[in-house]
């Protein structure tokens, strides 16, 4: 049983639709099981449907708005260059309101359903194995791993939702009395847990470099200097999760393909910008191609 998982990411998330669009067009894979955390739930529904254009569409034209209904963000440019500040207005009324993130992403939730059917909903359960998405139970202290065969279309739609909540900028949801967030704060790429659910061979995009070749640029204010912390954070649980993933992958004899970025895209992955996330797509697609026809030398070679 062959197997996608797809690392949380935010705007990354477009360097995984063209990984996985070298996959399943150019190689011809077909998955029965589809795994995402974050940015990766947002994508699986659609790759599961085998439908790449409509992803690349989503991605590279989502915006902020497609994504806040209040932003603790404000992106600005200076010359050839795009960065992000925090929006103090926003942030100090989300304190005002007592509020408990800096920012909320119910227009996250609406586009989600806007963009997945019910009809969609129904094809991926009759025709797919599994497409399951990491969320973090905050009440429990442990992450959660939602199956679409456990679910009605309306909960597999909050679930993905909840699994992109990246708190303490995004919302923070509440089901059945618990309190939830972002899968990646309990695990960034899920493949040990496609190993549990019966994958015999897994390609996972992680959507991180392998080897951090730059010097980080720490935040000037409180607000950025936070982001830069989560950010190193998940990165920590991350390796975690591909450690225990190639432990579970050489005791089961599951074979297991990585694709990393092969550079560090951007610092903010909460900030989504069209020219930027053409740029990745097309840099994941001819990554993955490059990754395969040096496998493919080798293999001649040897």
């Amino acid at each position: 049983m062959r197997a996608l998982v797809i690392s949380g990411g935010g705007s990354k998330g477009a360097f995984a639709g063209g990984v996985a669009q070298f996959l399943m067009q150019y190689l011809g894979y077909e998955y029965n099981m589809f795994l995402g955390t974050s940015t990766g739930s947002l994508l699986i529904p659609h790759l599961s449907l085998n439908k790449i254009d409509k992803v690349y569409n989503l991605f590279t034209n989502v915006t902020q708005r497609d994504i806040f209904s209040v932003s603790p963000f404000v992106q600005r440019k200076k010359g050839d260059r795009e960065y992000v500040s925090i929006d103090f207005v926003n942030s100090i009324w989300q304190f005002i309101r007592m509020k408990r993130t800096f920012g909320e992403s119910k227009h996250l939730k609406r586009n989600i359903k806007r963009n997945f059917s019910k009809e969609e909903f129904e094809t991926i359960k009759k025709t797919k194995e599994d497409v399951v998405v990491t969320v973090s139970n905050l009440s429990k202290n442990k992450e959660e791993y939602k199956s679409i065969n456990d679910c009605t279309y309306e909960e597999f739609c909050n679930w993905i939702w909840i699994s992109c909540n990246y708190i303490p900028f995004m919302s923070l949801a509440t089901v059945d009395g618990f309190e939830y967030a972002d899968g990646g704060l309990g695990c960034v790429i899920p493949i040990r847990e496609a190993i549990l659910r019966g994958a015999t061979e897994i390609d996972a995009i992680v959507l991180e470099s392998e080897n951090m070749e730059h010097k980080k640029v720490l935040g000037k204010n409180p607000f950025s200097l936070m982001l830069n912390l989560f950010g190193h954070l998940l990165d920590q649980v991350e390796r975690n999760d591909i450690t225990i993933g190639k432990l579970a992958a050489k005791n089961k004899g599951v074979k297991l393909n990585l694709y990393y970025t092969p550079t560090s895209l951007t610092e903010n992955s909460l900030i989504f910008s069209k020219p930027l996330m053409e740029k990745w797509w097309q840099q994941g697609y001819d990554y993955a191609k490059k990754k395969h026809e040096s496998a493919m030398s080798n293999e001649l070679k040897e």
